[in-house]
Formats: structure tokens, C-alpha cells, sequence
């Protein structure tokens, strides 16, 4: 089945429009997910927002938004202040700029959705765009409302697609010196240095998102099954603790066993199968 889109609107960059949709590209959906029961009933629990001096229940009707100003005061918000003071969207994906595709650090990189043409006919603009920007190797710097906020937006080519990437505000990124303004200046020993450049290089590979399965996802669904079934299941083991060694000597062990690993992969040349001769 096709997904469905979670937005629709026009890509404009200029006077050259063409309808799109965007579709989620990363989801938690697939995750296993639990409710919260009664422990001596079994039965669901539900949440209540409970008044905190009066400890009496609040029904939806009476419920609004607050903002503390810091006194223990409150501004209330009605619902319609709210909406009132949201922008409109205009479903228009409005290409401010381009730039090159590295231009933007990825710490501000915030969720991906897919980018398609929504109509037939919007086919030959959007190929236009994308190999356009795939030729300049450019990204377009874009902004609409999406989802009640007004977002800036990346798209860059992606396959026989465009990729759009929300991007976080200023204000929401922290900065990175406030979090190493504690990590010391260090002199390397260029033996170190050496052994851990090696061990980089012998290491080195390509990254292939199905290698890397999630542990925490598999092992959730195992205790899920053996409970279904009547199993036990044991625990698992807890990693032993390292033993404390110096860095160097543990360069020195971590590329002895990289070079065994690397020899260990390398077919000899007397094992390899004869290669067929082109026809």
C-alpha cells in the first residue's frame, strides 16, 4: 500500500512551481509499544490531570494553556488566542536560496521527509528541479508552516527524489563550546598517534544500515514472545569489566588484533577460484 502523505503544497522557486507531497522518511512506529494496566485487574489505566491544590479531577472543557512568569503567576491562553496567533499555512514550500548540499552542519538537522511530485503532470517540473539542483550539486533553502509552525526547510536531491530536512532554530541549538569547555589540551605521543591511525585504516568500511539492528528492539521482542508462549527466558549476561591497562598498551593489543582480523578476512591467492575469461 502507498504511504500516505502527511503534507501537500507547491515547491516554488521563482515563477516555477510544482505540486508536491511529503511523506514521513523516519518513523518509531514499528516499535513494540506497551499500555499501562492494573496490575490486580488487568484492565487499562488511563490518565487524568488531576487540580493540584484541590486534587480533583479536570475535565477537557476546563482545561487551558499557561505560562509561567516566573512568579508562581500564570497567563492563561484560550485556544482561540492560540490559533489566532499562528501563522496560516499558504501549502507553499517557498525556495529562499540555494546552497551547497554541505553548506548546513548536521546538528541542525532535525526530522527527513520524502519529497515526490503529487500529480502527473507536476512530473516534468519536479525532474526538472531535482536534476537542476543535482547538476549544481546545490540544496534549496526553503520555509512554509508545516504542522502549525513556520519551518525552515532543506531539500537536496535524494535518488529519483528530493529529501526535505525540518531544520532546528537557532535558539534550539546549544552550543558546542559551553559542552567542551572542559576537555583539557592534550599532547599526543606519535606512536599513539600512529597506532591509532592504523587501527582507523584497517577498520575502515562503508556504512550499511542493516548491520546495525537494535538490540534493545530484538531483545523486547524475544521476552514478548516467551511470555506469549509459557517460556522463560534467561537473562542476559552482563559484559565483564575491563581490565585497567595504559592507552598505549591497549593500541598496541587493539591493532595486533585488527591486523589478525584483516589477515584472517584475505583469501590466500592459492584458495581464490580461477576468474572466468570475458567472452
Amino acid at each position: 500500500m502507498a504511504p500516505r502523505a502527511v503534507w501537500k503544497g507547491v515547491l516554488k522557486i521563482a515563477e516555477v512551481t510544482c505540486p508536491v507531497s511529503l511523506y514521513t522518511a523516519a518513523s518509531t512506529s514499528e516499535r513494540i509499544s506497551f499500555h499501562t494496566l492494573n496490575r490486580k485487574t488487568g484492565n487499562r489505566v488511563h490518565r487524568q490531570f488531576i487540580d493540584e491544590v484541590s486534587g480533583k479531577p479536570v475535565e477537557n472543557e476546563d482545561q487551558v494553556k499557561g505560562y509561567d512568569k516566573g512568579d508562581g503567576v500564570y497567563v492563561i491562553l484560550e485556544p482561540e488566542e492560540i490559533a489566532a496567533a499562528i501563522p496560516e499555512s499558504d501549502k507553499t514550500l517557498t525556495v529562499e536560496t540555494f546552497l551547497p548540499c554541505d553548506e548546513i552542519d548536521d546538528i541542525f538537522f532535525d526530522k527527513p521527509y520524502y519529497v515526490s511530485p503529487s500529480t502527473a503532470v507536476a512530473s516534468e517540473a519536479f525532474a526538472l528541479i531535482r536534476e537542476g539542483m543535482k547538476g549544481r550539486k546545490s540544496a534549496a533553502l526553503a520555509r512554509t508552516v508545516i504542522f502549525r509552525r513556520m519551518r525552515s526547510i532543506l531539500i537536496r536531491p535524494h535518488g529519483d527524489g528530493l529529501l526535505a530536512t525540518t531544520l532546528n532554530f537557532d535558539y534550539e541549538v546549544r552550543s558546542a563550546e559551553d559542552a567542551f569547555s572542559d576537555v583539557p589540551a592534550v599532547k599526543i605521543d606519535d606512536e599513539m598517534l600512529e597506532l591509532a591511525e592504523h587501527i582507523i585504516k584497517t577498520k575502515a568500511g562503508e556504512f550499511d544500515p542493516k548491520e546495525f539492528d537494535d538490540r534493545y528492539e530484538s531483545a523486547l521482542a524475544e521476552l514478548v514472545q516467551a511470555k506469549v508462549e509459557g517460556r522463560k527466558i534467561k537473562p542476559q549476561k552482563r559484559p565483564e569489566p575491563t581490565k585497567v591497562v595504559s592507552l598505549l598498551d591497549a593500541l598496541r593489543e587493539s591493532a595486533k588484533a585488527s591486523d589478525g582480523k584483516k589477515s584472517a578476512k584475505a583469501p590466500s591467492s592459492a584458495k581464490q577460484a580461477p576468474r572466468r575469461k570475458a567472452s
